[in-house]
């Protein structure tokens, strides 16, 4: 299965972690990320930059 980011709740969640949650923006995006199934945040950065270029899901 593969795994379609959401942006809107990615940003939200990692918010709320930041700023309730006292995290760091690093560790709050991680979180994010993670709570997507990806990684990290670098991963679901790079995922999304992947996928403007390619246009496709999954490489």
């Amino acid at each position: 299965m593969t795994v379609i980011p959401d942006i809107y709740a990615f940003e939200e969640r990692a918010a709320i972690a930041e700023y309730d949650g006292g995290l760091s923006r690093s560790e709050a995006e991680d979180l994010a990320a993670r709570d997507q199934g990806f990684r990290n945040a670098d991963h679901y950065w790079q995922w999304l930059a992947d996928y403007v270029l390619t246009k496709q899901v999954g490489g």
